[in-house]
């Protein structure tokens, strides 16, 4: 005869938990625990039964006495939820700012890290941290708390320390050979501009006054450094001093540097061959003509599908050191050619597809701009001629004779990275413009609680951590931080009051956050 655990539907829709045993083929209930609410609440009034019942039969022979409830009371009075608390999940987010060194590049300051932390729990403003660690059974510091620790972002360098400590990070296994750049905006719905919040060219095709935030991560997307411009910066000003800032910081010498076309000025490329670095960016496809003259000269404008041409392109200007009589295309050199860069240009099948999609699209805008059922707004292929607007039918034709085609620059020799590691380094850049993506929406960097220059860069240094923090989980795990968030979140550690005595029981583990635990546990989490 031994007790066991009995569950019951409620008329009220509860589940009720009793301990019940059985003797002579009859049931007889011993025991009423409480009545539970939702999958935790029944959890731990399950695991309240275990650890009586295991306590009863540590006894030896069972005492049927001993079983019954006093006179006058029940386990339905007795048995009561005292606290809930999310451990697990705030564990393993724990766990990860701390392998990241964050916790020590910080000096320990719990205020930023609870800030950290809530961002990937749920991305909100600063007065709502505690809030949102209180709903998960945690102990928050006072909002007073929090806003000093933001404060102490720039009185104490945390930028610069967490930049130091996610570097550690990214070269304990080597050396840091490629780093990806972009910019974003990122704008304030504020009535005026001050001396960082501007009006100025927005991705978003806003009118607000924004910032420009630059972005230096390693080619798996891993945030490195963050910068903050004023928003009516021009874009291509901002890579030098990042690139600059961080290498001066790390001691680094040799490094490639990825960025878009919008990097492509001369003066930068110019800078950072002067910094011994090496780069690689996008050509402004009206570089083709000039830079495949050559080719269409001696072999038409036919490609085939997957070409691939190794040629140089001017530094300055238009005039070239291309030998323009001869059909192989020239091997650059810096000694060679010290007025020209290393130029490629590949031709693909789809993205000739694409790109006469795009220009018929265009083209048809155009023509209803010209007709007047179009409002004219910043229109391509619209031109004026004797007063009247009309179809830029040249610009046309030239469009449709390059689609298709996507060049890069660089400084790289051909006997260093040959074409083929050139554009496919290139296309890493998806995945700094997949981690804008992370802090602009699922961190949410975006609206900023925050007007003055300190407050902001402090807001983006926080935002800078938590998307170290997710990055590391998502490749820790395979999967997104709102699915680890979704998975662990729910899982609370129970504490309830069972007449008088107070037993904490821990959640049931799901076969999904078994999974991310076991993925943590071999990553060395």
């Amino acid at each position: 005869m031994s007790p066991f655990l009995r569950k019951v539907r409620t008329s009220s829709g509860a589940t009720a938990v009793q301990i019940a045993v059985k003797e002579d083929g009859v049931r007889r209930i011993v025991e009423h625990l409480g009545s539970a609410h939702d999958e935790t609440e029944l959890a731990a009034l399950l695991e309240v039964g275990r650890q009586k019942i295991a306590a009863w039969q540590g006894q030896g022979m069972l005492d049927l006495e001993s079983l019954e409830p006093a006179a006058g009371r029940t386990g339905l009075v007795g048995a009561t939820v005292v606290s809930k608390r999310s451990a697990l999940l705030w564990e393993v987010l724990h766990g990860a700012y701390t392998c990241l060194g964050l916790g020590d590049a910080t000096g320990g300051d719990r205020a930023f890290e609870q800030m950290v932390l809530a961002r990937l729990i749920e991305p909100t403003s600063k007065a709502q941290v505690p809030r949102v660690l209180g709903d998960l059974g945690l102990e928050p510091v006072s909002t007073r708390t929090l806003f000093r620790s933001l404060g102490r972002c720039g009185q104490r360098g945390y930028r610069e320390s967490l930049s130091g400590a996610l570097f550690e990070h990214v070269t304990a296994g080597g050396g840091l050979a490629l780093c990806l750049y972009d910019v974003t905006t990122l704008y304030f719905e504020a009535e005026r501009e001050d001396d960082l919040r501007r009006v100025g060219y927005s991705k978003e095709r806003r009118v607000d006054p924004q910032i420009i935030v630059g972005l230096l991560v390693d080619r798996t997307g891993f945030p490195l450094q963050v910068g903050c411009w004023e928003g009516n910066k021009a874009e291509t000003t901002t890579i030098i001093p990042i690139v600059e800032a961080f290498q001066a910081a790390h001691g680094i010498e040799d490094l490639v540097i990825v960025a878009d076309a919008g990097m492509l000025s001369a003066a930068n490329l110019a800078a950072l061959d002067e910094a011994r670095l090496r780069f690689i960016v996008g050509a402004r496809q009206v570089r083709a003509p000039g830079d495949l003259e050559a080719h269409f000269r001696w072999h038409g404008d036919a490609f085939t599908d997957g070409q691939v041409i190794d040629t140089i392109t001017p530094r300055r200007g238009s005039n070239t050191e291309r030998d323009k009589s001869r059909k192989s295309e020239p091997v650059w050199d810096p000694g060679t050619h010290p007025g020209s860069w290393r130029a490629i240009w590949v031709y693909s099948s789809k993205r000739f597809t694409r790109d006469n999609h795009t220009l018929d699209a265009q083209e048809n805008r155009a023509r209803a701009v010209i007709t007047g059922e179009k409002r004219p707004k910043g229109t391509r292929l619209v031109t004026v001629h004797q007063g009247d607007q009309v179809l830029d039918e040249a610009s046309i034709a030239r469009a449709r004779r390059l689609a298709g085609l996507k060049g890069y620059v660089t400084n790289i020799p051909a006997r260093l990275m040959d074409a083929g590691e050139v554009v496919s380094s290139y296309h890493e850049l998806w995945h700094v413009e997949q981690s804008f993506r992370m802090s602009k929406h699922d961190l949410r960097a975006r609206p900023v609680f925050h007007h003055t220059r300190d407050a902001i860069e402090a807001h983006l240094t926080v935002v800078m951590a938590s998307l170290a923090v997710a990055r590391y989980l998502q490749d820790a795990t395979g999967i997104s931080i709102k699915r680890v968030i979704r998975a662990l979140k729910p899982l609370q550690d129970v504490t309830i009051n069972l007449n008088g005595h107070e037993i904490t029981a821990r959640p049931q583990i799901t076969p999904n956050a078994a999974s991310i635990l076991k993925s943590l546990q071999t990553t060395g989490h």
